[in-house]
């Protein structure tokens, strides 16, 4: 929650620790480790200054191609586990943000198991999850409805 915040994205955090789990970190030792390299990165942040923003772009191509590669392992043939799987792959493209993409991937898996009447198979978290990504959703609705 502190990461998020001072302006780090949560998920980034996430990806990172789970980086660092499946290498074989398993203890806090990782954590530390890993924060002292971040913060010894600052040292650094006036020289990655001087690159443009441009040239960023072919390492997220490559990022997103890393990622497609994961895509054969989900099983669109179910459409209750594809479908939402391709809605968070498809908005995170339509609105250029992780979060989004996720919470209307949460939202819909949730919509899809109620639609086949499968609210059995919906645990108590993925409801929560689910609740709190249309929040996300529909903040900026709220806010203006609300006058906040």
């Amino acid at each position: 929650m502190l990461g998020a915040a001072l302006g780090t994205s949560s998920i980034a955090s996430y990806i990172e620790s789970a980086a660092g789990i499946e290498e074989g970190g398993r203890t806090g030792l990782t954590a530390l480790v890993t924060g002292l390299c971040f913060a010894l990165a600052l040292l650094f942040v006036p020289v990655v200054g001087i690159i443009p923003k441009y040239a960023a772009a072919p390492a997220l191509v490559m990022v997103g191609l890393f990622m497609m590669k994961e895509i054969k392992r989900i099983d669109f043939a179910d459409l209750e586990e594809g479908l939402p799987a391709f809605v968070i792959m498809v908005m995170i493209a339509l609105s250029y943000s992780i979060s989004t993409g996720l919470a209307f991937g949460f939202i819909s898996f949730v919509l899809i198991k109620v639609m086949a009447g499968k609210i059995a198979d919906v645990k108590p978290t993925m409801w929560l999850i689910a609740i709190l990504s249309l929040l996300f959703v529909t903040m900026d609705r709220l806010r203006a409805v609300l006058n906040f």
